[in-house]
């Protein structure tokens, strides 16, 4: 019998949620995200030093400012590390845009172009990048502009339907609606214990799912932040998942059948919705979840940015 995770990449494409490059060759995902934190992590591993090095070099041929300087050069560093995973995984590599930027639309604009030409510097064409933005409704627009000149995009920080089907609307290429965070909220807010099955965070992404295919939306479902192999499990079938290199561990390690719970063509039906501004920020506002969890997370990818930027100006 394989294993679960053998059986999981048989029903679902498998995607590393790290920039730790042992574990992409060790698990052989299809593509791999990388993140603010993900990035801090990798820039403490010794395989990466020489690699911090030279970001800084670069960004100091560009440019005399010193806080520029720094600000490229973790740029740099995100755009070469991905440049690495792009040698080993054989579809997308996801690099994010500063979560600073996630309520300027402009700004995200420019700020994903400028990694798309770091990319094509490095000799990575665009059709292997996903730019990941938060999915604020500034970041939605951004993302329906950067998919029209052929940037494909990866919506990440998705907390509520609304979300989903306004980056949907907008042509996203991916969207990376979370679990484990939304699992984290109830669990805090309630006070209840939820099985697998109930999990909130495995019936978001079910519903979503399950929306997309009945109303024909192209965009990808890729859940993402797991608490536990049992919500991954309970997704078995969902377009991709991105899986955290310990996660991917207890699922090669288990040889159980694993039961696809989630088909493209079978889904409870659901009214067709849409969203406009005015109603997606009404949406939010009424979903406490997820206003509170979507500004959580790019605070603390901020956090995470700006620990990674201290660490390039004390180096430089």
């Amino acid at each position: 019998m394989d294993n679960k995770l053998d059986q999981l990449k048989s029903m679902t494409q498998v995607v590393a949620d790290t920039g730790d490059i042992e574990a992409i060759k060790q698990y052989k995902p299809v593509d791999a995200t990388t993140n603010p934190s993900l990035l801090l992590k990798a820039s403490e591993l010794p395989h990466y030093q020489d690699l911090l090095k030279a970001s800084i070099l670069w960004a100091k041929s560009q440019t005399d400012d010193a806080s520029e300087q720094v600000s490229l050069a973790c740029d740099k560093f995100g755009v070469d590390l991905g440049t690495e995973i792009t040698q080993i995984v054989p579809g997308y590599i996801s690099t994010e845009v500063d979560a600073r930027l996630s309520f300027d639309t402009q700004a995200t604009l420019n700020k994903a172009r400028q990694i798309i030409q770091l990319y094509e510097q490095n000799g990575v064409s665009k059709d292997r990048v996903l730019i990941k933005i938060a999915s604020t409704w500034e970041g939605i627009k951004a993302a329906e502009e950067l998919q029209k000149e052929g940037i494909n995009c990866n919506l990440t920080l998705i907390f509520a339907f609304a979300q989903a089907v306004a980056a949907a609307e907008a042509g996203a290429f991916l969207i990376s609606p979370f679990v484990g965070r939304i699992l984290d909220w109830y669990k805090a807010s309630t006070g209840e214990s939820y099985t697998s099955e109930t999990d909130p965070g495995v019936v978001s992404v079910t519903q979503i799912y399950n929306y997309f295919k009945q109303h024909g939306h192209k965009t990808v479902v890729m859940g993402a932040s797991f608490r536990n192999t049992g919500e991954i499990e309970q997704l078995a079938g969902c377009d991709r998942l991105t899986i955290s290199p310990a996660l991917l561990a207890e699922l090669e390690s288990d040889t159980e059948v694993l039961e696809q719970r989630l088909f493209a063509n079978k889904y409870d039906s659901q009214d067709k919705v849409s969203f406009d501004e005015q109603s997606f920020r009404w949406s939010m506002n009424e979903n406490a979840m997820a206003t509170e969890k979507l500004a959580e997370g790019i605070r603390n990818f901020t956090k995470d940015q700006i620990k990674l930027e201290e660490k390039f100006a004390s180096l430089a």
